[in-house]
């Protein structure tokens, strides 16, 4: 054994006696201790856990179980120094291990009773668990068990490669030969003359199955492969024991999330029912309205339409406000920041729509016009084609639509040449010119006579000329 072995050797078992004696202070009696103060942490090598030790004043339990970790390690790591003897001395109140001579663990009174066993069986199961362990530790870095090992590795690597390449051709020869079979016996999914689902869709959603199937097959033979290879050496042996537990303890959360939300899932359901039932019908009682069948006093028919939308859209709001407390998630701060981020964007980029919407919800109420009158708005005449809650659409004289935003009618002033029409007739003029020469009267009798020959005019209101 060369000198500088030697010396690190004796500076390992030197450190590790020290830290002991200094990790082993002394303590309040177990009596004065309650359960939350009893703090535990594994002593960890290799990915195996060998025992636990508890907290102990002013020395906690993860720095105690390092510590001894470190100790562990530096007794397997130095192989000249041969296999270290290890024994046990009893003092007061405690149960010392030694490695070759020099304090190692001290186990007390406390430890033991805290395990519901005796002080020098514990002690003897943390010696004999020590001892194993470093066995082990030496034992897996063997030059020849790490080849080994990376000839598993390699051979389970293919072996990985070659079932997910049968599993693809298998689940190809299956989705074929299923085809093959049924494919002529499948048609489109009708209710009455309302096509529900198209027969190439059915089929689409069959090989997106069969997709999934393989890819989590694939999943399970890589965790399989990784949770093999992986404990294959020992310093991934830990990330192999714990890759179940990454592996299943966020699908065991998922599921057990899902079970949990499975009542606010019906209330959903539920609401979403009689809201979906109440609408209809109210849109029943407002279509009956509009089409004449159900009359209410001082109420239009126009207005059935857009009542219903503001009913429609105040039902869906109370709706909204009793489902929000349970959506799942609706209580996490990202839940509410983000639907605070989409109310200030929702205000920022929709004031003209919204005062759109408020214009021609006012420009309906008010009885300013209705399709099919002829209007003027503001230098745009034509006839009213169509009214929506943020434009209105003319058809000029000459054919052209024009599209008028319902916010610039609000604030322009808007002539109306059919309202009056309806019960009193509409009092058509034009202007004409004539020269002082021209006698007027032969110019008034033409006029008259052109106003008697138009055709679609009443004939107990003649006309007449304004001079």
């Amino acid at each position: 054994m060369s000198r500088s072995s030697v010396f690190l050797a004796a500076l390992a078992v030197a450190v590790g006696g020290a830290v002991s004696v200094l990790g082993q202070a002394p303590e309040a009696p177990l009596g004065q201790l309650d359960d939350q103060a009893v703090v535990w942490a594994p002593v960890v090598i290799d990915g195996e856990e060998l025992f636990s030790v508890r907290r102990i004043t002013a020395y906690p339990a993860a720095r105690r179980a390092a510590e001894i970790e470190a100790r562990i390690r530096a007794l397997a790591w130095n192989t000249r120094a041969g296999t270290p003897v290890l024994t046990r001395q009893n003092v007061a109140g405690a149960t010392w291990i030694l490695a070759n001579g020099q304090p190692f663990l001290a186990v007390r009174d406390e430890d033991a009773a805290l395990e519901a066993v005796d002080r020098q069986i514990l002690a003897e199961a943390y010696q004999a668990r020590i001892a194993n362990a470093i066995a082990a530790y030496r034992t897996a870095r063997q030059p020849a068990i790490l080849w080994r090992n990376a000839f598993l590795t390699v051979a389970a690597t293919l072996l990985l490669l070659a079932a997910a390449f049968v599993c693809r051709r298998v689940v190809g020869l299956l989705h074929g030969r299923i085809e093959r079979r049924y494919r002529d016996q499948v048609g489109d999914v009708r209710i009455l003359s309302f096509e529900v689902l198209r027969a190439d869709q059915l089929w689409r959603a069959l090989a997106g199955v069969l997709s999934f199937l393989w890819v989590f097959t694939v999943i399970a033979l890589v965790a399989v492969h990784l949770r093999y290879t992986l404990s294959l050496f020992p310093w991934t042996r830990g990330t192999a024991n714990r890759l179940v537990e990454i592996v299943v303890e966020p699908a065991r959360s998922m599921g057990l999330g899902l079970v949990g939300v499975i009542p606010n899932f019906i209330f959903l359901a539920m609401l979403f029912l009689v809201t979906r039932y109440a609408l209809r019908l109210i849109r029943v009682f407002f279509d009956n309205i509009d089409a004449g069948t159900l009359r209410l006093p001082d109420f239009d028919r126009d207005w059935a339409r857009p009542t219903f939308k503001i009913v429609r859209l105040f039902v869906i709001a109370f709706a909204a406000v009793v489902a929000y407390p349970y959506v799942p998630g609706s209580d996490t701060e990202a839940f509410k920041g983000v639907s605070l981020f989409i109310g200030v964007v929702f205000s920022l980029g929709s004031t003209s729509l919204i005062g759109n919407i408020i214009s021609g919800y006012s420009l309906t109420y008010s009885r300013t016009f209705r399709v099919g009158d002829r209007v003027r708005i503001g230098e745009h005449l034509g006839a009213v084609i169509d009214t929506r809650l943020l434009v209105t659409h003319l058809r000029t004289p000459w054919n052209e639509e024009v599209i008028v935003p319902n916010s610039s009618i609000v604030s322009t002033e808007v002539v109306n040449y059919s309202s009056m029409a309806r019960a009193h007739g509409l009092i058509l003029h034009t202007t004409v010119g004539i020269r002082y020469e021209t006698p007027w009267r032969q110019v008034e009798a033409l006029l008259v006579e052109a106003a008697a020959r138009t055709p679609g005019l009443p004939r107990d209101r003649p006309p007449f000329v304004h001079q």
